[in-house]
């Protein structure tokens, strides 16, 4: 049994290596040698009744088609059958999944979309993922935006239309060699400005393992770890505390965000610091400083 997918088997006899992986009640294996798991699908007939005992072809809604030269895996399918239910089959199909001139902001007035239709749109799509990772950036960039999301679904299902073969190719003759690519945006999302981070990993040529994924905490640059702020704006403190977005905030824009999305997390504690002038004793700011509070270690002192 695997330690870490516990519905992965391995059988090692000699040089030669069986793989058995088992979801419910159905199964695939395979192995370098054709004895090893020609005895293993004899023994299993004989143990258990087994529907079916050939080359994989479809299992769990994914297509294998298995050549000489690799193996291509994809849902054409299933992606035909996700066209049908959501009645997109007959609608123009698109090139593009998402519009790139078009933002994705909270139409606050827009009519208000059926909750439990548009996750099942989502949902069927998040399942589609696993062979289409040219959708996965979109699909994860709508699983929240239900006021102006269903648009941009359609136009995801438009372009699956478009591109209804599309899969994974795993080349026979491809090597062994560990290969991984990261990057991330900057302040990407309108909305909030966190980062989104993108992980890829290829084994020869073969994408094994893929990742797209917004950052938990908005970052003021690329390097900075953190940054401390005294203000003495209470217009600004406002700002920062109130999540509704307003046009007069674009110009602090991302470090906006970034003290906007620490006072929700319980990192600082925004108090209005006093100006000096106008009869305002220094005595009584350095009080009022010393005495602000902060929940993350290492920021309790401002002076």
């Amino acid at each position: 049994m695997g330690s870490v997918d516990k519905t992965l088997f391995l059988l090692r006899h000699g040089k030669d290596l069986l793989i058995v992986q088992i979801y419910v009640d159905d199964i695939i294996f395979g192995g370098s040698s054709h004895a090893l798991w020609s005895k293993f699908s004899e023994q299993m007939s004989r143990d258990f009744e087994m529907s079916m005992m050939e080359e994989l072809q479809f299992f769990l809604g994914l297509q294998i088609r298995q050549t000489p030269q690799g193996t291509f895996v994809h849902q054409s399918k299933y992606t035909r059958d996700l066209l049908r239910k959501f009645e997109i089959a007959d609608a123009s199909p698109q090139m593009t999944p998402m519009c790139t001139s078009i933002a994705l902001d909270a139409d606050e007035d827009g009519k208000e979309v059926d909750p439990k239709v548009y996750r099942g749109m989502i949902g069927s799509l998040l399942y589609l993922t696993a062979t289409r990772l040219d959708i996965q950036f979109a699909v994860c960039a709508l699983i929240f935006r239900r006021l102006q999301g269903r648009t941009a679904v359609k136009r995801i299902l438009r372009y699956i239309k478009f591109t209804p073969e599309f899969g994974f190719w795993y080349s026979a003759d491809s090597t062994l060699s560990l290969l991984g690519f990261s990057d991330s945006d900057h302040a990407g999302c309108r909305l909030d400005r966190k980062s989104t981070s993108g992980t890829y990993r290829f084994l020869g040529t073969s994408l094994v393992f893929w990742s797209s994924r917004k950052q938990s905490s908005v970052a003021t640059s690329t390097c900075e770890a953190e940054i401390h702020i005294l203000c003495d704006s209470s217009s600004a403190i406002s700002v920062s505390k109130n999540p509704v977005l307003h046009s007069r905030t674009k110009h602090i824009d991302v470090r906006y965000h970034f003290l906007r999305d620490n006072y929700e997390k319980g990192i600082i504690d925004l108090v209005k610091v006093p100006m000096v002038g106008e009869g305002v004793d220094k005595a009584l700011i350095k009080e009022e400083i010393e005495g602000l509070k902060c929940t993350e270690s290492g920021l309790s002192s401002w002076l």
